[in-house]
């Protein structure tokens, strides 16, 4: 792949089996919203969610499955980018702390990998070398419980972790609990101080907590619910740290009765628009953002053209949104509207088997 300005590399994170080996990579043209044919950038099985190291030169994925190495556990694989060629090179792995991974973030230095284990239920960390490999877990983090739905929160179901904007905290989402933890962050280097719990927020019971994302003001989070199919709109403080509700609105039209589970979301670089995506319905709905108060108000939803929008992408400079249908085993382009935050289907799509995650990586070396 030739460099190309405002172009980047999109790497895709696949479910493997009959139409997928591992991670895919193709180009996207910023100007354009093409997305090029992906080819197979390393075969390894079921690379289902990425995270780019912040030196832009070594791309994370998790490895979901519930036995490696002869453990009960997933794994997490640390691979190298070449950017001429766009191919990857296993740098090592090591066990992700518990089984069935399905989630990872990397700190802003670039020193501490943090890892959801839906499976087991387990939240682990685990550092990363100055030569940009991984060491095995360091702690692990498991919450006992259930919550009110008896056929899936009998336990936990530990399904995201991420650093809050400051790096000084970590927020995790648990389905199982009805539960988002808030921890602090303590150095990794020299010495290991760990994740130590600042508060436990509950969420609605039978919601399913899964995923959240950060208003680029950094006090305002956007909490997705999986068996709910609504987004909760939190107001956060850092110096407390602490959460607090200021409003649940549902991710699907007013009169929908069929299978709902939310899925990602994403907030707009503007800050002005946020973005769920719905299983079942198969679609993308979009809100407008309050500038004072954060919260939502709905704009419309946008068939996916596909079934199965585990995750989508917006692309960095924010005018498109990618959202790979993971059963249709495609990837549909939408034009976003910058002042409206509408969405419009550009007739691009590209198959890929499987389509769960897409990591963006510029092209030329930062």
């Amino acid at each position: 792949m030739s460099a190309e300005t405002k172009s980047s590399l999109a790497y895709i994170g696949t479910y493997t089996g009959a139409k997928s080996k591992g991670i895919y990579v193709a180009r996207f043209d910023s100007e354009s919203g093409k997305l090029s044919h992906p080819e197979l950038a390393v075969e390894t099985k079921n690379p289902t969610f990425l995270a780019l190291h912040p030196n832009g030169s070594v791309l994370y994925a998790v490895v979901e499955m519930d036995n490696f190495q002869g453990m009960k556990t997933g794994a997490v694989s640390a691979f190298s980018i070449d950017r001429k060629s766009g191919k990857l090179g296993l740098l090592n792995q090591k066990p992700s702390g518990g089984g069935g991974p399905c989630h990872l973030s990397i700190d802003k230095t670039g020193k501490c990998i943090l890892v959801a284990n839906y499976g087991s239920g387990h939240f682990a960390a685990l550092p990363v070398g100055a030569d940009n490999r991984l060491s095995a877990p360091r702690q692990l983090i498991r919450f006992d419980g259930s919550s009110t739905n008896r056929e899936r929160q009998t336990g936990p179901h530990a399904h995201f972790i991420n650093f809050d904007p400051s790096n000084n905290f970590a927020l995790g989402c648990d389905l199982g609990l009805d539960k988002v933890f808030v921890w602090k962050v303590e150095p990794m280097y020299p010495d290991w101080g760990g994740l130590k719990l600042e508060c436990s927020y509950p969420i609605k019971p039978g919601s399913g907590p899964r995923h959240l994302a950060f208003h680029p003001n950094g006090r305002v989070v956007y909490l997705i619910n999986e068996m709910a199919a609504t987004i909760t709109v939190l107001a956060y403080d850092s110096d407390k740290p602490a959460l607090n509700e200021l409003q649940t609105i549902s991710t699907l039209p007013e009169k929908f009765e069929g299978f709902k589970s939310g899925a990602e979301i994403q907030v707009h670089p503007s800050g002005k628009f946020v973005y769920g995506s719905n299983r079942g319905h198969n679609s993308i709905a979009v809100f407008a953002v309050d500038e004072k108060s954060g919260k939502l108000t709905h704009v419309e939803h946008q068939s996916t053209q596909g079934k199965t929008p585990r995750h989508f992408a917006i692309d960095p400079t924010g005018k498109w949104l990618l959202a790979e249908n993971q059963d249709s085993d495609n990837i549909v382009i939408f034009r976003i509207d910058q002042e409206t935050g509408k969405l419009s289907p550009t007739g691009e799509k590209v198959e890929v088997g499987a389509p769960v995650c897409i990591q963006f990586v510029p092209e030329s070396a930062q």
